[in-house]
């Protein structure tokens, strides 16, 4: 799903809001996720999953065309962890995951 469909479904459910009052909510709530991980906030939203940010070290890497070793500057990138009650709905009855096991994806900005 894409940000407009997004949209369009909230739009949907919520017949007495105008489509573009809903995409400036929408824009907003992400706009706020982006800022509070730009500051190096925490953002947990409870039942969905916390986004945060984590910084990956310098490392001297390596160029695939030509094979020239490349320096790789240190970077900070956004990390998304499932909320229990989302992996719990994805899995349907089943168990949660074991404890200290972490469900971390990378989302690329």
């Amino acid at each position: 799903m894409i940000k407009s469909e997004l949209v369009l479904r909230i739009a949907e459910q919520n017949p007495h809001l105008y489509q573009r009052d809903v995409e400036n909510i929408v824009n907003a709530i992400l706009e706020e996720i982006t800022r509070a991980l730009a500051r190096g906030d925490r953002v947990e939203l409870r039942g969905f999953g916390a986004f945060s940010v984590k910084q990956r070290n310098a490392r001297v890497g390596r160029n695939p065309r030509t094979g020239e070793t490349v320096d790789v500057a240190s970077k900070m990138i956004p990390v998304f962890k499932t909320g229990k009650e989302m992996r719990l709905r994805l899995n349907g009855s089943a168990a949660a995951p074991a404890a200290g096991r972490k469900a971390a994806v990378s989302v690329s900005a």
